[in-house]
């Protein structure tokens, strides 16, 4: 086993010890969706001001969907970013 795998899969164990994966697993989604968001956004030529008053929301709240950092959105937020944008929202659950 080359050291890179080894490393990969010490820190597995570590986060896994630490109670932690799922919480980096969900700020990688959330980083993810703001991504997307933040490019179809930009595609369509919105601002911001614009995206949140077709959600009928504050920029503040538009805001809190782009920063990837902030793990707080509901399905119900994301579901107007996504009709505004022209899309929709799936979720599923899949084998761990």
């Amino acid at each position: 086993m080359n050291t890179r795998k080894r490393r990969a899969s010490d820190l597995r164990a570590f986060l896994k010890e630490e109670g932690v994966p799922e919480e980096v697993e969900a700020r990688a989604l959330k980083r993810a969706l703001a991504i997307q968001i933040e490019r179809l956004i930009r595609e369509q030529a919105l601002s911001i001001t614009e995206m949140a008053t077709r959600m009928k929301t504050s920029r503040a709240a538009v805001d809190r969907i782009l920063d990837a950092s902030n793990p707080s959105i509901t399905l119900a937020t994301l579901g107007k970013a996504a009709r505004v944008l022209g899309r929709k929202v799936r979720v599923e659950l899949v084998p761990a």
